[in-house]
Parts: C-alpha cells; sequence; structure tokens
C-alpha cells in the first residue's frame, strides 16, 4: 500500500469515508433481520395452523438463512490477500525507473527485474504491468483497488454491498452468497404467495376461508415481504447467472470488458479458458464435498494461473514471455510488445535443376532477376547456339520472385533455348 493511501487512512475524513462504506451492509443486514421476523412470527407462529406445515418450512428456512448468511460473512470478512515482498521494487530502483528519459528504457528497466516472476499480462505496449502506488509489480490478473487502497489478487470488481473487493480469495464466497440469496428469495416468495394472493383476493375484508389469525400490521409485513422476496430475486437471478457464466470461461468481470494482454498473442478474452469443468474446479476445488460450502478450496495461489495455450500444449509461457512452440509457428497473432521476436523465415538453401539434370549450386542464384532476364533475353537474340545458357531465377528464403519471368513465357520461368527450368 502506497504511502499516499496510509495517509488518506488516518485523516478525519477517510475514517468518515470508512465508516460511510458499511452502509449498505447494515441496510443488508437490516432487510435480512425484518424478513425473519416477517417469515418466521408474522407467517409460521401467529398466521400457519398446521404445525407440521410450520416445522417444516422452518426447517428448510433457517437452513437456507445459514447458508445464505455464512457466505455473505466469508465474503465480507475475507482478506484481498497480500502481494509478497519480493514483487517490490526497491526504492531506488522506483527513483531510477521514474527519471528514465523514454518509454523504451522504463520497459527495460521492468522487463529485467520480472525476469524471475511468473508473468504473462502485459500494458497495451508491451511492458510489464507496474502499479505506481503499490510501487510493485502487478502479479497476472491483479489490480489497484482506489477503494481498497491496494493491488487486489484476480479482482473480479468492487462490490459495496459487501464492503470488499471481490477477489481470488473470496470470488467463491461470493458466488455462493448469490446463489443462495437467490435461493432465499425465491423460498420467501413461494411460501408467502398464497397469504399473497388472499390478501388481494379479499380486498379490505377478509373471508372466512382466508382469514388471517395475525393483526393487521401482520398481513402487511407479509405483503412486503412478498414483495420485497421477488424484487430481490429479480436483480439476483441476473448476476447470479452473468457470474456463472464467467466461472465457466474462467474470466473475470473486468477481462469480460478488457481482455488480458498476453506477452505472445496479444489481446485474448479466453487466455485462461481451459474448459468448462476444469473453469469450473479452480474456483470451487476438486472435492465435490465442498462445492456447496463456504469453505475456501480454490486452486491455486492467486499469483500465476495457467493458460489456455498451456493447457492445449502449443505453446507455454515463462516469465518473461519466452515460448516453447510444439506447433507451426502463429502468423495471426497480434503482437503487443517490440520484444517480440519475429517469426524467422526456414534456412532454406535454393538451387536449379535444369532439364540435362545439371544442377547450379546456391552461391550462383543472382539476385536482381529483372536484370537476369533481360540480359537473357539479349543473349538470345545475339547467338541462337547458346541453348545451354540458362536464366537463373532468385529465391529470396522460401519466397519465388519469378512471376514476371513467368508471363513472359506463358507461365513458366524461362531459359536461353524457350525451356523452362524446375525449381527445387
Amino acid at each position: 500500500m502506497g504511502n499516499d493511501d496510509n495517509r488518506r487512512r488516518k485523516t478525519p475524513c477517510g475514517c468518515c469515508m470508512s465508516v460511510f462504506k458499511w452502509i449498505p451492509v447494515l441496510f443488508i443486514f437490516a432487510v435480512i433481520g425484518w424478513s425473519y421476523y416477517a417469515y418466521v412470527v408474522e407467517l409460521c407462529v401467529l398466521n400457519t395452523e398446521n404445525r407440521v406445515a410450520m416445522i417444516f418450512m422452518l426447517f428448510f428456512y433457517h437452513i437456507t438463512l445459514i447458508l445464505f448468511l455464512w457466505s455473505y460473512w466469508k465474503t465480507i470478512s475475507t482478506s484481498v490477500g497480500r502481494v509478497p515482498d519480493h514483487w517490490r521494487i526497491p526504492d531506488d530502483e522506483v527513483n531510477h525507473l521514474f527519471r528514465a528519459d523514454n518509454p523504451e528504457t522504463q520497459k527495460r528497466i521492468l522487463n529485467n527485474f520480472a525476469r524471475n516472476l511468473p508473468v504473462t499480462n502485459r500494458t497495451m505496449n508491451g511492458s510489464v504491468r507496474f502499479c505506481d502506488k503499490c510501487k510493485i509489480i502487478k502479479p497476472d490478473r491483479s489490480h489497484h483497488c482506489s477503494v481498497c487502497s491496494c493491488c487486489v489478487l484476480k479482482m473480479d470488481h468492487h462490490c459495496p454491498w459487501v464492503n470488499n473487493c471481490v477477489n481470488f480469495f473470496n470470488y467463491k464466497f461470493f458466488v455462493l452468497f448469490l446463489g443462495y440469496a437467490l435461493i432465499y428469495c425465491l423460498y420467501v416468495a413461494f411460501t408467502t404467495l398464497h397469504d399473497f394472493i388472499q390478501f388481494w383476493q379479499t380486498e379490505n375484508q377478509l373471508s372466512e376461508q382466508g382469514q388471517l389469525n395475525g393483526s393487521g400490521m401482520g398481513r402487511f409485513h407479509i405483503l412486503f415481504l412478498f414483495f420485497i422476496s421477488i424484487m430481490f430475486a429479480i436483480s439476483l437471478v441476473s448476476l447470479f447467472g452473468y457470474h456463472i457464466y464467467l466461472v465457466l470461461v474462467n474470466r473475470t468481470t473486468l477481462e469480460s470488458f478488457r481482455a488480458p494482454v498476453f506477452r505472445i498473442g496479444g489481446p485474448d478474452k479466453n487466455g485462461y479458458n481451459l474448459g468448462r469443468y476444469a473453469n469450473f474446479c479452480e474456483v470451487f476445488g476438486d472435492d465435490w464435498q465442498y462445492w456447496f460450502l463456504p469453505i475456501f478450496t480454490s486452486k491455486g495461489d492467486g499469483l500465476s494461473y495457467p493458460t489456455a495455450t498451456e493447457q492445449t500444449g502449443n505453446q507455454s509461457y515463462d516469465a518473461m514471455g519466452h515460448t516453447n512452440q510444439s506447433t507451426a509457428n502463429r502468423l495471426d497473432v497480434q503482437p503487443t510488445d517490440k520484444l517480440i521476436d519475429a517469426i524467422p523465415l526456414n534456412n532454406h538453401q535454393p538451387h536449379l535443376e535444369l532439364d540435362n539434370g545439371q544442377r547450379i549450386p546456391s552461391s550462383q542464384v543472382i539476385v536482381n532477376i529483372e536484370q537476369r532476364v533481360a540480359e537473357a533475353s539479349a543473349a538470345a537474340a545475339a547467338t541462337a547456339a547458346a541453348d545451354s545458357c540458362n536464366v537463373v531465377i532468385d529465391l529470396i528464403g522460401d519466397q519465388t520472385a519469378a512471376k514476371d519471368a513467368a508471363v513472359l513465357n506463358g507461365g513458366h520461368p524461362l531459359s536461353a533455348n524457350g525451356t523452362a527450368d524446375k525449381i527445387v
């Protein structure tokens, strides 16, 4: 955490802001407390005549409520994590970095410091990502949160409803919190639907079959409980569904808006997509018994993550971005770093094979094709007996520059006697 952030927190204004940030959390707890009273007291105890039905309603209600509150509290109380000290750049190096006269010098300093760190993400200009507030090399998928005043590992977003950043250490708890909150709201809505319908059917007078045993205020508690549970359920179903999608594609909210930039390959939203099951296990763990409990089982350390290319075995990233490729070189990438090495051409040594089987070595390959074609034409006009003279066609790497010569002889490379030499 930077010194400016520390000073800001110590000021009276910073303390007031810290207290103010807890207001959304207190509001959620107040709504939960009121819903508990409305459901347990007004609906079940005072309004349900069937005791067996009341016991079943309270049993499943409390199970859902416990899982909901447990996951919610774990989301709030779990720390955002701390970047290890060896990721921090010393002060003298920081001063040297800030005094650099051009971006290329800064890039070299950062690359040199991060050569032994497991970082594959880069900025848009190809440099190692650096946080000027925390003075650290940013681990992959981490970002600096201005509200938390620190760099957050695998930051998804800062959620004011939990007064915490959704990150590597509490992302599983956050998804479970959304899921159990949705189940809680749907359960309350369905079990209060009967009384809600009775309330609207009777309007201002209660029929004998639909008469409520509670007071008039109790009826309004049940009515508002149904409305609020439906409203929260509508909001939660879209949010929960969206995060389930992010889990299955192994993407954070920030990465869905701006793709991470890799050292090789450039921006790629699917750079961490390992397949749906593997993506799910990366967040929820391999042991199915703990999948739906708010217990930390996520895989990894929050500093480095397997990539899709490593999973398929095509190429793997090391700390400085060099790759080991088992397939053909990719020419369709979008490099973002000048340090990305150009793909070398094959070292093919060209030679010519004439019709009579004679081969001309590569040392005699002539560079200027147009000049040699003109010389061959002049030589053919001067002497018709020189039928053994062959036009040598220039080859550069794997590219053949015989287009102009082919046009002069019906699409075939020219020779002095009008025959076509075979290029191998």
